[in-house]
């Protein structure tokens, strides 16, 4: 008859995770909390550079200045993707402008976001998964 290799037996199977490995899953979460904080503090400065842009702020005021020099840092790999749109002055001397490239910039950036919470979430069921089996019975 067909015999089946030894199967691991149920001690096994439930027997107390590792340090390292627990150690490895909560700094893995932790990473990627790190970095859903930096994905959702970009997606606030592209949607404040996309509201300014939009509106046609004056760049001289220190704040507006930031705002672009961070929408510039944050928009770098996706710049000349797509064009600009230019609604016109409106009788400023600054002109609005709907930047097409910042709206696919927040879309992939909400993506990355999206994804990282998934992960986050999978690895706190790892890791509570692992606390449940640690603890004495």
């Amino acid at each position: 008859m067909f015999s089946c290799p030894s199967a691991p037996s149920l001690d096994t199977l439930t027997a107390p995770v590792g340090h390292e490995r627990h150690a490895v899953l909560w700094g893995a979460r932790a990473l990627a909390y790190l970095l859903y904080v930096y994905v959702i503090l970009t997606e606030t400065v592209l949607v404040l550079g996309f509201v300014l842009l939009l509106l046609g702020a004056n760049p001289d005021p220190p704040f507006v200045q930031w705002a672009y020099r961070s929408l510039d840092r944050a928009m770098e790999p996706f710049r000349g993707i797509l064009t600009s749109i230019e609604l016109g002055d409106g009788g400023n001397q600054v002109e609005a402008v709907l930047d097409t490239s910042v709206l696919f910039a927040t879309v992939v950036y909400g993506f990355a976001a999206w994804l990282i919470h998934t992960l986050i979430v999978w690895l706190s069921r790892r890791t509570e998964g692992f606390d449940r089996l640690d603890r004495p019975a």
